[in-house]
């Protein structure tokens, strides 16, 4: 059975996401804080995390930066009670794959689980490479010349995207299609943040720009002249 394991110090949450997601066949196991949350992941390897931002003692986005880690492909959805773009950019750049903000429908919380569920689930076999840049989909690694290049698995799945489809222009829209399976309130934004934290990894020992912006329409992976 697929294993979730929620922290949050919210009684009330957590009994919903127990009930909720045990009813809907997921094995749930329930920490209170960021210590015992990042235990329990040690001691029994989660499918997917939900995690609150704002708990005592270790911050939620502390046993995220743990969580990556110890595992970058581990899909990662962060609870928040504040809804500040500032606050969500944060989440997102320290590596988590999805959030969602306090209250929220248990329904919605559902679709966002099951499709950060199948994103894992999807295998692609066939090994892609453009230039310097290679992705094996079977084994969730990519490389920039000889050097591996760690990536989210959110950040994997829009390079994997790009690279289907290196050389053409991809649109925003068409990006948060294809990439986040659900409505995700046709924020643009978001691709933004995930195209910054490509070029950050892909570029992090000075190597060319791949990932180029089309002001306007959207991006594109090409090699240009320097």
């Amino acid at each position: 059975m697929t294993h979730i394991l929620v922290i949050d110090d919210d009684p009330a949450v957590t009994s919903i996401l127990r009930r909720g997601l045990s009813y809907e066949g997921y094995t749930v196991v329930i920490a209170a804080d960021g210590s015992a949350g990042f235990a329990a992941a040690r001691e029994v390897p989660p499918d997917l995390v939900v995690l609150d931002i704002m708990m005592p003692g270790i911050s939620g986005l502390e046993v995220l930066r743990r969580l990556r880690a110890a595992d970058a492909a581990l899909p990662v959805l962060l609870l928040t009670a504040r809804d500040t773009p500032a606050e969500q950019v944060e989440g997102l750049e320290t590596g988590a794959d999805d959030y969602m903000i306090k209250p929220f429908s248990f329904d919605v919380l559902l679709a966002h689980v099951r499709a950060l569920l199948r994103r894992r689930d999807v295998e692609q076999p066939t090994v892609l490479s453009y230039a310097n840049l290679k992705l094996d989909p079977l084994r969730h690694a990519v490389h920039r010349g000889e050097r591996p290049v760690i990536l989210t698995s959110l950040e994997f799945k829009l390079l994997h995207e790009f690279l289907r489809h290196a050389e053409q222009v991809l649109p925003k829209d068409l990006l948060l299609d294809r990439v986040w399976d659900y409505d995700f309130g046709g924020n643009g934004n978001i691709v933004e943040v995930y195209v910054k934290q490509l070029r950050q990894k892909l570029e992090s020992k000075g190597e060319r720009r791949l990932l180029h912006t089309v002001r306007g329409v959207g991006y594109v992976l090409r090699q240009e002249d320097s």
